[in-house]
């Protein structure tokens, strides 16, 4: 099969031959029809995460068909359109048990722990806990867009913070997790203030629910949050990752709010500088959401189609496969404007 290959961290992603895998006993090979260009790509090409070993094949945001089982697998047979979390649970540990296969004790993710989904093909382990049949009709293009993003964003919001109905939720970044997060919370009755630095991402959040936009380039965030929200957000979302619009997020909140960490938080921004007086005396809690099992996805589906949620709407540029090193590289630069998916 044809993959990009990256021989070393910052290496240029080069278009390669490399051997087809072979699905593990309880695992599958996924024939990859569309996948997204997520930061999180680029933390693990820059080499920022101490799991990914070289030479090494990224991507973690997939659609598309079984291709082949193991002997153990009994839930697919082939054919079947298909995604995954890529947080991959066994199954079988004490998480996994107790339904939190997103946290699990031996969890395997595509394009970290193991070679992605910027190839021809991708193995998914434990095919049975993982594997989420699509829906008819739904194209891979918008399967691939729900990534990591979209299911970070509704488990953040939806699971870990529990937005309700009239809150104020303010996002802070405005790329794929953020116009998630914009679009979930207001489908769940919240009022939404988007904040970023870019004018198109801010229109685009508008279009998505969002209420209010901030430009932070423009005026101080934090005053504009409270001025809008009469005292403070409900819930606040770091969906950059960054350790200003960490505290940022936090400022932003009301007494007794909810801020949710979406955005990674890796290199210089690994261990950021908390304003725990704020934390203590406001009665403040802080959140991390880490992807999503694969028994949410039903929910999730049915969410966006009783909503009628634009999803299509997060799908940016599509680009063919050879053209993923160059993608990759300018995610160090600020995120585009809509999710960009390789289409192998």
């Amino acid at each position: 099969m044809h993959a990009l290959l990256v021989e070393g961290p910052k290496a240029l992603p080069t278009l390669a031959s490399v051997p087809d895998p072979d699905p593990p006993p309880h695992g599958a090979v996924v024939e990859v029809r569309a996948t997204g260009v997520c930061r999180s790509d680029w933390h693990a090409w820059m080499g920022h995460d101490p799991t990914v070993r070289f030479p090494h094949v990224p991507g973690h945001e997939f659609a598309g068909v079984v291709r082949a089982v193991g002997e153990e697998v009994t839930r697919f047979s082939g054919g079947e359109r298909v995604t995954a979390p890529f947080c991959c649970g066994c199954g079988a540990c004490g998480e996994c048990r107790a339904g939190q296969q997103n946290l699990c004790d031996h969890e395997y993710q595509p394009g970290f722990d193991g070679w992605g989904s910027f190839a021809g093909y991708v193995a998914v382990p434990w095919a049975d806990v993982n594997l989420v049949s699509l829906p008819d009709g739904m194209e891979f293009s918008h399967a691939a867009s729900l990534g990591c993003r979209f299911v970070t964003a509704f488990r953040g919001m939806a699971d870990q913070a529990r937005v309700t109905a009239g809150e104020t939720v303010v996002i802070y970044g405005c790329g794929g997790v953020g116009l998630s997060a914009v679009m979930v919370a207001a489908a769940l009755g919240a009022r939404v203030i988007a904040v970023d630095i870019g004018e198109d991402k801010l229109a685009l959040a508008a279009e998505l629910g969002a209420e209010h936009g901030v430009n932070a380039a423009e005026e101080d965030p934090v005053e504009a949050v409270r001025t809008l929200s009469k005292g403070g957000a409900h819930v606040s979302v770091d969906a950059l990752g960054s350790a200003g619009t960490f505290r940022q997020g936090i400022r932003s909140l009301r007494r007794r709010g909810r801020h949710v960490q979406l955005g990674l938080l890796l290199e210089e921004d690994a261990e950021p500088r908390a304003p725990m007086h704020e934390v203590i005396r406001h009665e403040l809690t802080v959140l991390g959401s880490h992807g999503m099992q694969a028994w949410r996805y039903p929910a999730m589906l049915d969410f966006i189609r009783a909503r009628d949620l634009p999803i299509h709407r997060l799908v940016g540029e599509r680009r063919p496969l050879a053209d993923g090193g160059r993608v990759l590289a300018s995610m160090g630069g600020f995120a585009p404007l809509g999710v960009t998916l390789l289409e192998p």
